[in-house]
């Protein structure tokens, strides 16, 4: 009896994490290279009724005329970060996911990715055209490979922030902004309302807005479907998310932690915009009061370095009070290739996201906090008590049904 065919696709697949991801899914397919980065082939999961690395069918939405094979390698050749070998042996595969790609939509990501965009994508297209435009694509891919299910994942650069207070709680309101003269909803929103109305889960591995405004709880459960979000955390704030319980559990009186960061791929180049850079500053901020239980003076920095490519420096000074108020201080330096680090996460989930449909889940999937900077239904911050999430549900995942 042959595996179902499960669909995974990407928003923004031609970028970095995207193309990562996509040769490190080739590898794992030809079992080229070990499992290492992979969270669900730690032996907690070996019980778990995970999909095969090669049950997944991969197709996407991009707004750049590029070619997956040349993004990943300009990793290898540039930024030194994959072995040019394995590109090379993922060449077919890449090219054949390339070629089931559709162009996305330009709808609210402000003027810096705009005119990353190919002439080709729609611009004159209403927000309803667009999502209309969007299930289309998803329909005839899962058509045409015969997929039992389809799992979007948005890894497209980070969009303008929003004020997203005043959006509509109840779904049937929300739906009718689409229908506005003006409609606030960026792109990452008419992603998701196109994915959940079709039944199919969303990830949104970006700061961007996507489905995080509570009238989409409201449509993934009409829908029987899930999502979750937001904002990978894969870098320096899932150290910040590591050492902030340590301060709190020791008493210890942080009273300021700054952070810099430099880096050189095309996400760095849209973030060097100050409203491109709002919304990714927010998201890698606000963890520490939640952890601490009060506001340290804080101060985050992310600063585009072309000529570091993908490779990413976080530089971390923390001013901390101990016994008797003596004032100590502790620095790290984070080094590491963004792509790559991301990248797994973005493998790990979909196969979580597709555990958790065969059970009968639906809604928010908390049990993946510890992958997100700012995990929708979840206040716990810290990375260890996120984890024991994901433990609990793999205990009663793998004990049987729901």
């Amino acid at each position: 009896m042959s595996r179902p065919r499960i669909g995974l696709w990407l928003i923004g697949t031609r970028g970095g994490v995207a193309s990562t991801a996509l040769v490190g899914l080739a590898a794992l397919k030809q079992q080229r290279m070990p499992p290492v980065g992979l969270v669900t082939e730690l032996p907690l999961f070996a019980e778990l009724d995970l999909p095969d690395w090669s049950d997944f069918v991969v197709g996407g939405h991009e707004i750049r005329d590029v070619s997956i094979f040349d993004e990943a390698m300009c990793l290898a050749t540039q930024s030194r970060a994959i072995e040019p070998e394995l590109v090379l042996r993922a060449r077919s595969e890449l090219d054949a996911i390339d070629r089931r790609v559709c162009w996305g939509t330009l709808h609210g990501v402000g003027s810096t990715i705009t005119q990353l965009a190919d002439n080709e994508v729609p611009r004159q297209e209403n927000p309803r055209e667009a999502v209309e435009r969007i299930q289309q694509d998803l329909q005839a891919f899962a058509a045409a490979e015969d997929l039992e299910h389809v799992i979007v994942v948005n890894v497209a650069s980070t969009e303008p922030a929003i004020d997203s207070s005043r959006l509509p709680a109840e779904w049937d309101k929300f739906e009718k902004l689409l229908d506005a003269e003006e409609c606030p909803l960026p792109a990452s929103s008419l992603y998701a309302i196109a994915v959940l109305e079709l039944g199919c889960s969303y990830i949104n591995f970006t700061p961007a807005l996507g489905s995080t405004p509570a009238a989409f709880d409201q449509l993934v459960r009409r829908r029987a479907t899930r999502h979750m979000g937001c904002d990978g955390k894969t870098g320096e704030t899932l150290m910040k998310s590591v050492l902030g319980p340590m301060f709190a559990h020791r008493h210890l009186d942080v009273m300021s932690w700054v952070g810099h960061n430099i880096f050189g791929n095309l996400d760095g180049r849209v973030l060097d915009d100050p409203a491109n850079k709002q919304a990714k500053v927010a998201s890698k901020d606000h963890l520490l009061r939640e952890i601490l239980g009060y506001a340290p003076q804080t101060h985050v920095s992310i600063e585009h370095i072309a000529s570091l490519g993908d490779w990413k420096t976080a530089w971390d000074h923390i001013h901390f009070r101990g016994f008797l108020g003596t004032p100590m201080t502790l620095q790290f330096i984070w080094q590491g290739c963004d792509s790559l680090l991301a990248a797994p996460l973005v493998l790990d989930m979909a196969r979580l996201a597709d555990a958790a449909r065969r059970r009968g889940e639906i809604g928010t999937l908390t049990f993946l906090a510890s992958f997100f900077k700012s995990p929708r239904g979840v206040d716990e911050q810290g990375f260890i008590r996120q984890f024991h999430l994901l433990e609990s549900w793999v205990q009663r995942a793998s004990a049987g049904p729901k």
